[in-house]
């Protein structure tokens, strides 16, 4: 497996050079980071170079980095991360991107190049907030119409912000503020008097 991740990071040099920004290996896997204003392009070589040929898009998430590691040290708070599959080379790329802006969160659509990312990329909209600028159909896709927030969000209530109930005089379904309170739930323990003594059993 090192022989073939060595070719496979040797060929990434070689043909896309300087619009990688960094790249790790760890268990036997290679990931690359490329900047947002080249990751479509980036995508692209990765797919059309025929020595390269990540013809498969496996899978497309959002990620919340804003309680990992030193958060001080990290610029940006939002990634995208892109797994691809080349069937002919038979090696797998993992391909991340950070969004420039926190507030804003933007990378550019994959549609183009692989129809699947339709759905992963309206996923991570409707959980992250990430907007995919070029995609056709962005709209939430797990969450409700009336929906407030992006759940996958570390910085996201537990609870959420409203809940969802059928009133009876009204003969309609109702969004009103939540109404349970922030609790901590410790689990509590409970023994035999003689448990773990080696004399009792």
């Amino acid at each position: 497996m090192t022989a073939k991740l060595d070719t496979l990071a040797q060929l990434l040099d070689e043909r896309l050079g300087d619009r990688i920004v960094a790249q790790r290996r760890a268990l036997n896997e290679l990931t690359i980071e490329v900047g947002v204003d080249r990751y479509r392009e980036v995508l692209q070589t990765l797919r059309d170079d025929p020595e390269l040929a990540f013809d498969q898009l496996i899978d497309l998430c959002g990620v919340d980095y804003s309680t990992w590691g030193a958060r001080e040290q990290r610029a940006r708070r939002f990634a995208v991360v892109v797994h691809l599959l080349s069937i002919d080379r038979n090696w797998r790329l993992r391909v991340r991107c950070f969004a420039e802006d926190d507030g804003f969160p933007m990378v550019p659509s994959l549609t183009p190049l692989w129809t699947c990312a339709d759905w992963f990329e309206r996923e991570a909209f409707d959980l992250f907030g990430i907007v995919f600028p070029g995609h056709e159909d962005l709209r939430r896709i797990l969450t409700d119409y009336g929906f407030v927030g992006h759940p996958f969000r570390k910085d996201f209530p537990v609870s959420g912000h409203v809940e969802m109930r059928y009133d009876p005089t009204q003969q309609r379904v109702v969004y009103q503020p939540v109404s349970i309170e922030p609790r901590e739930v410790i689990p509590r323990i409970v023994r035999e008097d003689k448990y773990g003594n080696p004399r009792h059993g």
